[in-house]
């Protein structure tokens, strides 16, 4: 019995092949796009939208109610004729200018400490680490009650060493190094984020240093600092993001009913807020968001520009 055997053209199998391959081509791509899709939903509801309708409410009178009508840049020339919004300006680049190189030395000198091999290491680390985990309104809270002038520890401690004690936060002079006094109270976090830094530095570079003569600056001059270069840019930046961002402490301690001296601690973020909700001024906050954004794009492209300066990557190395 004769059986028919058929074959199929090197033609058709090539199409077959080609048509099966588009196929599961296909079913992965859908899949990869449904799997991605609460990033994409989330990252177009919850900042593309709000993005691009800030940039367009600042060209608007705006109050959140009734429809929004186009205002020019009349927002933006109203910022420049503002007081308090200079005020505010210069407060934030005030404590920013402070606050970020006093935190970075802080947190990578304690880092350094605390990385040495000393008895009870874990237990400094955890009480220097214990700080950064205290609710924020907890911990301007603590601060007011300690630098109180009048029933405060600090200024009790002063007094006893006959010194004059200072008016802290209620104090027009030492307001805003009040403030940066509570920012350095929160340190653990990027000292712990040195910490692992510092443990990926190669030991024997310290033995090769130690050998050609390296004394203990010589060594972290040029050995430490460059190897954990791109751990002090990433805390930069987030230390940079929080500084610019200051809002949380200021506005917990403005409503504190201490007394607050005036303006001298008025935040930018705080002032937005105030005039998105206080005033219900949206356009007007929508134009100092706005500019806000543009001043730290600046700055953040100056400070990745400057970094290839600075910044040593092991894997850019011949």
């Amino acid at each position: 019995m004769a059986v028919a055997t058929t074959s199929l053209s090197p033609t058709h199998r090539a199409r077959s092949s080609q048509h099966l391959s588009r196929s599961v081509e296909r079913r992965r791509t859908r899949a990869g796009l449904l799997f991605v899709s609460p990033w994409v939903i989330g990252f177009l509801a919850f900042f593309a939208y709000p993005f691009f309708a800030t940039i367009y409410y600042s060209f608007t009178n705006f109050n959140g109610v009734g429809a929004a009508h186009l205002a020019g840049f009349t927002n933006y020339v109203n910022l420049f004729h503002d007081p308090l919004f200079r005020t505010s300006l210069f407060n934030t680049f005030y404590y920013t200018a402070i606050e970020l190189p006093l935190s970075t030395v802080a947190a990578l000198g304690l880092a350094l400490l605390l990385n040495m091999n000393v008895r009870g290491r874990a237990i400094y680390r955890t009480i220097f680490y214990i700080p950064s985990i205290v609710p924020l309104v907890a911990s301007c809270m603590i601060f007011v009650w300690i630098f109180n002038p009048e029933f405060g520890i600090v200024n009790d401690l002063l007094t006893d060493a006959h010194l004059p004690g200072p008016g802290w936060f209620f104090s027009i002079a030492w307001s805003k190094p009040s403030f940066i006094l509570l920012g350095l109270w929160g340190l653990g976090q990027p000292m712990v984020i040195y910490l692992a830094g510092l443990q990926g530095v190669p030991r024997e570079m310290y033995e090769v240093g130690a050998l050609d003569g390296a004394g203990p600056w010589q060594r972290l001059r040029f050995i430490t600092i460059p190897m954990i270069s791109p751990v002090i840019l990433f805390n930069v930046i987030l230390q940079l993001v929080n500084c610019i961002a200051y809002f949380t402490q200021a506005q917990v301690i403005e409503g504190a009913d201490i007394g607050g001296p005036g303006t001298s601690t008025w935040f930018y973020v705080q002032y937005l807020y105030e005039q998105a909700f206080d005033f219900l001024k949206f356009g007007y906050s929508s134009a100092m968001a706005f500019f806000l954004f543009v001043i730290s794009a600046v700055i953040m492209v100056v400070l990745f520009k400057s970094s290839s300066k600075w910044v040593y990557y092991a894997s850019e190395q011949p």
